[in-house]
């Protein structure tokens, strides 16, 4: 697996650790088993953006310090230039980039998101979490699939939908899609 898989694992086990909190319950809150959340922590496994954001909400932390172990600093403002947001390979398939990484207590969560092409006969992965989301095609086409229904957003085409329907994307054509994503 690879080292950011294994540092975001760490970083979870640090949280549980630090805030006293049972493998249980923290599993009850991810709403997976004891032992599917004991191999999260391994770092042997990939750990869905969606269950952190659960882990995040839930126990009052920052999304991005489980992901990037980056306090944010900013109260005000922060500049996020053109390519330099804090990213993280979460699988080869995504590549995910914060726009927000250094302000606190932020009220959503901006990331661009970069979905590169798989076979057509590879399934899409579907993920829920709680709140809302927003998505931004930036360049390229994508189906996105929100609880069994496929809708295909070409360049400028945008959506808004309950994360916690199950969902997931795909980029079509072939070629890699970006996009804007935003989580309420």
């Amino acid at each position: 697996m690879n080292e950011e898989i294994r540092q975001i694992a760490e970083r979870l086990k640090g949280l549980r650790d630090v805030l006293e909190i049972s493998v249980e319950d923290i599993a009850r809150v991810c709403d997976v088993t004891v032992d599917e959340y004991s191999l999260l922590e391994t770092g042997t496994v990939d750990i869905p953006v969606s269950l952190l954001y659960r882990i995040s909400h839930t126990y009052g932390v920052e999304l991005t310090t489980l992901m990037y172990g980056d306090e944010p600093k900013m109260n005000a403002y922060f500049v996020t230039r053109k390519g330099k947001g804090v990213s993280v390979e979460r699988t080869a398939a995504y590549k995910y980039q914060s726009l927000a990484a250094g302000f606190t207590k932020r009220k959503a969560d901006p990331f661009m998101v970069t979905v590169h092409p798989k076979p057509d006969s590879e399934p899409i992965h579907q993920n829920s979490h709680a709140g809302q989301e927003f998505n931004l095609v930036i360049s390229g086409r994508m189906l996105i699939q929100i609880n069994g229904k496929d809708i295909v957003l070409n360049e400028g085409d945008s959506i808004y939908f309950n994360s916690e329907l199950p969902h997931g994307m795909k980029a079509l054509d072939g070629k890699e899609v970006q996009f804007l994503a935003i989580i309420f």
